[in-house]
């Protein structure tokens, strides 16, 4: 018998024809141009996202520390400035009103 006339008769009525069929069908998908392209896809969007994450990283640094120099400051200067307000105003409230300006009259 020939190797082709065995393999016919191996592939026809026996439990391995299942998985031969399978291990055909897995191989002609997995090296079918449509997944080339897809794995090249995902390739590219995977450094694409590599690359995003990375610069808004960088990005979020970079603003991150102009806020704790810049605005940081301004916020507790303002604080200490709302304070001196409250208590100027409480100070008025116990020490009652000013006086009224006094005229003084041309001699």
């Amino acid at each position: 018998m020939t190797s082709a006339a065995k393999r016919r008769l191996s592939i026809s009525n026996t439990s391995s024809d299942d998985a031969g069929i399978i291990t055909r069908f897995t191989r002609s998908v997995s090296e079918s141009p449509i997944v080339d392209k897809t794995k090249r896809a995902a390739g590219d969007a995977a450094f694409v996202t590599k690359k995003l994450l990375k610069s808004t990283g960088k990005a979020a640094w970079i603003a991150g520390t102009t806020f704790l120099i810049l605005v940081v400051p301004l916020i507790i200067e303002m604080d200490r400035e709302q304070q001196f307000n409250e208590l100027e105003i409480q100070q008025q409230s116990l020490l009652g009103p000013p006086p009224p300006p006094q005229v003084q009259l041309p001699k």
